[in-house]
């Protein structure tokens, strides 16, 4: 009887293995080519974007997409790989030509946003930065060089304060002020120390960036509330905030931003965590029935 059974349980075994990698198979070649699906649809979109107003256009969107690896999402934020593309993106753009910067970020390396940053301030055409979501530390720092800044009338922007690690620079610099020098370890006193360079060296960036817009005194007065630290660092600058900074901020958002952002699904559980009914756009025709929409995921209206 013992005998018999092996076999049985050897052939479980093997169909458990192909049923294995024939799904693994399955989710490798859906990731491949409905990625490429994707890409095809976002490049036609931004061509589309770009033909009336006659732009460059470059979408920096940083969400968790379910294609990352595996199908398991991975959080993006700006690196040294989105400076190079930007950059090399702005140096093909002809200099009197306008630049369109679609921003969706929590924020990133610094150095890869001052480098995005002071290139678009030293492009001579029209700079118009797009925030249909957020764009918080470094992507702030990006929209403050734009001529014009597009947000949502919910969308926020952040502080642009230095972070050392997941420590706020300010908070460590503040530390040695109450304790004293003399009641904290060296090592302390040496991240301290790199907390205050790196709190002058971006209020000194953003000042800069700020010139652009700004009559020095009011740069400096602004770079100052953004990088002191007087806020946690996910504090939401709304567009009256923005504003009341001396901003130029405008709430005209292209619908084609919002169905960019479709293009770009947030990666995490097989079923979407909101549902709505989408509004009918145009009223029903004369005596045709009113007819109710079936229930869709957040980010599938019609």
């Amino acid at each position: 009887m013992e005998k018999e059974s092996r076999p049985w349980s050897l052939h479980v075994a093997n169909l458990a293995r192909a049923a294995f990698w024939l799904a693994l198979l399955i989710i490798v070649l859906v990731q491949v080519f409905g990625g490429r699906g994707l890409d095809k649809q976002r490049a036609t979109l931004l061509a589309q974007f770009e033909e009336p107003r006659k732009s460059r256009v470059i979408a920096m969107i940083h969400r968790q997409e379910s294609t990352s690896i595996l199908g398991v999402p991975v959080a993006a934020s700006i690196s040294i790989d989105d400076s190079e593309a930007v950059l090399r993106a702005i140096r093909l753009t002809p200099a009197e030509q306008p630049i369109d910067v679609i921003l969706h970020t929590p924020g990133g390396l610094v150095l890869a946003a001052e480098q995005i940053a002071k290139a678009l301030v030293e492009h001579k055409g029209k700079v118009t930065v797009f925030v249909p979501h957020y764009a918080m530390s470094g992507g702030t720092l990006i929209a403050l060089a734009a001529d014009e800044i597009v947000m949502d009338a919910n969308a926020v922007l952040g502080p642009v304060d230095p972070q050392l690690g997941d420590m706020p620079a300010a908070s460590i610099v503040k530390v040695v002020e109450i304790k004293g020098a003399q009641r904290v370890g060296d090592e302390f006193l040496m991240l301290a120390d790199m907390a205050q360079k790196a709190r002058i060296q971006v209020a000194s960036f953003v000042a800069q960036v700020l010139l652009k817009h700004m009559p020095e005194k009011q740069s400096l007065q602004v770079a100052t509330v953004l990088t002191e630290g007087r806020w946690t660092h996910d504090y939401p600058i709304t567009v009256q905030a923005a504003r009341q900074l001396g901003l130029k901020v405008s709430t005209d958002m292209p619908l084609m931003v919002y169905a960019l952002m479709e293009l770009y699904p947030q990666g995490g559980g097989i079923r979407p965590s909101v549902w709505y009914v989408p509004m009918r756009r145009t009223p029903p025709a004369p005596g045709m029935p009113q007819q109710t929409p079936a229930p869709r995921p957040e980010g599938k209206s019609p």
